[in-house]
């Protein structure tokens, strides 16, 4: 059919599996196993039915303000998307529109060339090392825009603040996006730098350590003028992405200090615990620092592992992609979930 011929083709993005049955262990898509802060619950409880006739606050002050309190920046500074998916697409159609390509790291978040792929947008993809670290020097080419995960998905490997100004240094005319989807887990933000490099933005997500994924929020921090272009591209076709519910929950999220740390603290404790039960089972691992381990077995292949725990109700992201196809991502759950999940393992690999 002729029409078919204007019809945009791309490789979509392929999330990790959503099983709707019963009994599932899920710890495939790096969810937090913990629920939301109570004064979320409250928050949501307290909006009117009628509220939901009017549009919300398309700048979504609430929560623009507790973030640039909490991160001590200016409001003026902060961006709030659906999720940092919403606000790194939209970064993608906003900074990075020259004609060199954008760079970022070959093992990554696998979302990167879709979005540069919708956007016709050039890239090359840097290779990391044989310990899935950066090579700071593939950073320094020529280039559009570069965007690199910290700590890294799926390898869950954190990299330096000092590393990544050393790339900023070498792109002074390059938007450099720091993806700091995971950097409560144990890394130091980049967010205090965004004062000192005017091409430096900072994303994170209400998603991991927030245990918010089904609320979608995601937030930028850069300086003024970064913000300014931003909200140029989002209010060029959406004016109001952010819903009231997802503000009002999203700035008790914030308010609550107190549980976010609480929440993190729990995970860290059972990452490190599941991290030793994993090695003394014959695993190797990433020492990772997000809220996820990536794993590979010494004798038997990943795919095995994968599809026997399939079998048995729980549920591990693989990936049938090159350098990564015997290595495993499991999310942190809970205690009692870990435990299943290594007395499972033991039993399997006897």
């Amino acid at each position: 059919m002729s029409w078919e011929e204007n019809i945009r083709r791309v490789e979509p993005y392929v999330a990790g599996e959503q099983p709707g049955q019963p009994g599932v262990i899920k710890l495939n898509t790096n969810e937090c196993p913990y629920p939301p802060s109570p004064a979320v619950a409250n928050a949501v409880k307290q909006l009117e039915i009628s509220d939901l006739r009017l549009y919300p606050d398309m700048n979504a002050k609430k929560l623009v303000d507790a973030l640039a309190d909490y991160y001590h920046v200016k409001a003026e500074q902060v961006f709030v998307g659906v999720g940092s998916d919403d606000v790194l697409a939209l970064s993608f159609m906003t900074f990075f529109n020259g004609n060199q390509p954008i760079l970022f790291p070959d093992i990554t978040y696998s979302f990167y060339d879709v979005w540069a792929d919708v956007f016709r947008i050039p890239f090359r993809q840097c290779p990391l090392d044989e310990n899935f670290r950066i090579k700071k020097e593939d950073f320094f080419l020529s280039n559009g825009g570069i965007i690199i995960p910290n700590p890294n998905a799926p390898t869950g490997v954190l990299e330096q603040t000092a590393l990544f100004e050393d790339i900023i240094k070498a792109n002074p005319d390059s938007v450099v996006i720091i993806d700091e989807a995971y950097i409560d887990f144990g890394g130091e933000s980049m967010v205090p730098f965004v004062d000192q490099y005017d091409n430096l933005m900072v994303v994170q997500t209400f998603s991991k350590s927030r245990a918010m994924a089904g609320m979608r929020i995601g937030f930028a921090i850069a300086n003024e003028k970064m913000i300014r272009c931003l909200k140029d591209v989002k209010f060029s076709f959406n004016s109001y992405t952010m819903n009231m519910p997802s503000i009002l929950a999203g700035t008790a999220a914030v308010l609550d200090d107190a549980y976010f740390k609480q929440t993190i603290g729990k995970v860290i404790k059972t990452r490190e615990w599941t991290k030793e039960q994993l090695k003394r089972l014959g695993f190797a691992l990433t020492d990772s620092k997000s809220n996820f381990l990536f794993v590979t077995h010494k004798r038997v292949p990943a795919k095995d592992i994968f599809l026997a725990l399939k079998e048995n109700n729980i549920y591990v992201r693989y990936w049938n992609k090159p350098r990564i196809d015997n290595y495993l991502r499991i999310t942190i759950g809970t205690d009692e979930q870990m435990q299943v999940l290594v007395d499972f393992l033991e039993n399997y690999l006897a």
